[in-house]
C-alpha cells in the first residue's frame, strides 16, 4: 500500500506548485516522509533551497530538519509515487475559471505518472473539474486509466495566510478518493500531518462542492453587511456601532463590512456561478453578492472624493493617502487587492494617490498593477487618509499622528475597517 511505502521512505511524495498552500504542506510532510517540492519558478525553487519563503509566510526555521528535495526539472519527478497538486486556480478579466495552472500541474505530473500512483489535487475547483478536465490530461500523458492504473483523490486546502492559529496540522482536513482503497490510502497519508482530523468525503465531487461554498458562503454574508453599509451610510448611521448592537444576540452572524479581494473568497464562487450556468441555473444570490463585493472599492473612493468636496477643497488638486496594500491584514500578497479599486476610483478624479504598506513589495505591486508604494508619507500633505489594510503597525496610531500629515492639520479619516471609530474626536471621520 502507498501509505506504508511512504512511511518507510520506500516511496517519496511531491508537492506540485510551491505558493502559499504548496510549500508549507510540503514542509510538514519532510518532517515525517521523502518530498519533492515542485514549482516551474527556478528562481523561487532557488529561494527555498536557501530556506527563504517566497511567500513570507514561514521563517527560516520551518525548514529545518526537513527530507525535501525542492526542483524544477520534470526528471526529479519520475521517482515519484504521491503527487500532490497545489496550483492557483485564478478568474480571468471577465470572471470566468482560469485552469491553465491546473491542467499545465496535470500535464505535468502525467508525463511522469506510473501505475499504482496516487494523484490528489488541493486546488479550489468546481464541483467535477478533476474528473472532466484534470484526470483526462493524466490518462493520456500517461497511457493510463485512474482506478485500473492510478488514483486520484481530493483534499481541498484550508491554509488561511497570515494565520499562527489555525494550521495544517490544526485545521480538519477534508479527503476523498476515486474509489473505497484509494480514499482510506489518501486519508492515511494526511493523517501524517493532521492533528485535527480527516472528515472522509463520500466522493470527490462532494469535496470540491464542500471546499467552493465554505468560501461562497462567507462572500454572501459579507455581501450582506456591505449593503446593509451603503443603506446605513445614506441614512447617516455607523455600521460598526449597528453590527455591535446586534452581536448581543446569541445567534447573531458575526461578519464586517470591506474589501473582499484575494485568490479564495474574492474568486472562488465565481467557478460555481460558472459551473451553474453551465448545468443550466443562472446563480442570483451568489452572482448579486460578488457585485456588491467588487463594487466596495469603488465606493470607497467615491465617498472619499464627496468628503473632500465637502471640505471645501478642489478634487483636482487634492491628495490622498491609502494605508495598506495587500489583500488582507499581516500578509506581502497583492494578488487580487480591492485597494487597486480604491486607487483607480480616487484617479479617475485626478485626486494624487501615494500608498504605504509595511508588507507589501513595491516592485511586485508595479509588475501586477502600474503604481509603486512611497518609501514615507509626505508631512502636511494630504487631504484625506484611508486606512485600507488592518496591519498590526496600523492598530494603535493616534490622531495627532492623522493630523500632522494632512494640510492645515484638517482633512478626512476614511476607515474601512473601522479601527478608529470613537477615537477620531477634531478631524472629519467616515468608516463603512
Amino acid at each position: 500500500m502507498i501509505y506504508d511505502e511512504l512511511v518507510a521512505k520506500e516511496a517519496k511524495l511531491a508537492v506540485i506548485g510551491l505558493g502559499y498552500v504548496g510549500l508549507p504542506i510540503a514542509l510538514e510532510f519532510a518532517r515525517k516522509i521523502k518530498v519533492v517540492g515542485f514549482d516551474i519558478n527556478e528562481e523561487r525553487v532557488e529561494m527555498m533551497r536557501n530556506h527563504i519563503d517566497p511567500s513570507n509566510e514561514l521563517d527560516s526555521s520551518a525548514f529545518a530538519g526537513c527530507d525535501i528535495t525542492f526542483s524544477s526539472k520534470l526528471e526529479d519527478l519520475k521517482d515519484v509515487r504521491f503527487f500532490i497538486v497545489a496550483v492557483p486556480t485564478p478568474i480571468n478579466n471577465m470572471n470566468l475559471p482560469d485552469l491553465g495552472p491546473v491542467l499545465s500541474a496535470s500535464r505535468t505530473v502525467g508525463q511522469v505518472l506510473k501505475k499504482g500512483d496516487y494523484v490528489v489535487y488541493e486546488s479550489t475547483v468546481y464541483p467535477g473539474c478533476t474528473e472532466d478536465d484534470c484526470v483526462p490530461i493524466l490518462e493520456e500523458l500517461s497511457g493510463l486509466k485512474m482506478v485500473k492504473d492510478f488514483k486520484v483523490g481530493y483534499s481541498p486546502e484550508r491554509i488561511n495566510p497570515g494565520d499562527k492559529k489555525n494550521t495544517i496540522r490544526t485545521i480538519v482536513k477534508v479527503a476523498s478518493g476515486c474509489d473505497a482503497e484509494s480514499l482510506e490510502q489518501i486519508a492515511k497519508t494526511y493523517e501524517l500531518v493532521v492533528d485535527a482530523g480527516i472528515h472522509r468525503a463520500s466522493s470527490i465531487k462532494v469535496a470540491e462542492a464542500s471546499k467552493i461554498i465554505e468560501n461562497t458562503q462567507r462572500d454572501v454574508n459579507i455581501a450582506l453587511i456591505n449593503e446593509l453599509s451603503l443603506i446605513l451610510s445614506k441614512m447617516g448611521v455607523n455600521t460598526y456601532d449597528v453590527l455591535e448592537a446586534a452581536g448581543t444576540k446569541w445567534n447573531f452572524l458575526k461578519f464586517s463590512p470591506g474589501l473582499v479581494g484575494g485568490h479564495c473568497i474574492g474568486v472562488d464562487p465565481y467557478y460555481l456561478v460558472y459551473k451553474a450556468k453551465k448545468v443550466g441555473y443562472f446563480s442570483k444570490v451568489i452572482s448579486s453578492a460578488r457585485y456588491i463585493n467588487d463594487s466596495m472599492g469603488f465606493y470607497v473612493g467615491k465617498q472619499t472624493v464627496k468628503k473632500i468636496l465637502e471640505a471645501g477643497r478642489n478634487a483636482l488638486e487634492s491628495k490622498v493617502l491609502i494605508l495598506g496594500a495587500t489583500f488582507k491584514e499581516n500578509v506581502s500578497d497583492v494578488r487580487n487587492s480591492k485597494v487597486i479599486d480604491i486607487i483607480r476610483e480616487l484617479e479617475s478624479f485626478s485626486v494624487h494617490v501615494d500608498v504605504v504598506d509595511p508588507h507589501a513589495d513595491s516592485d511586485e505591486l508595479h509588475h501586477e498593477y502600474g503604481f509603486r508604494l512611497v518609501q514615507q508619507p509626505q508631512g502636511n500633505h494630504y487631504d484625506a487618509i484611508i486606512l485600507a489594510v488592518a496591519h498590526k503597525e496600523y492598530l494603535e496610531l493616534k490622531e495627532d499622528y492623522f493630523t500632522s500629515l494632512l494640510k492645515d492639520g484638517k482633512g478626512v479619516i476614511v476607515d474601512i475597517k473601522g479601527l478608529y471609530r470613537g477615537k477620531i474626536k477634531n478631524l472629519d471621520y467616515w468608516s463603512l
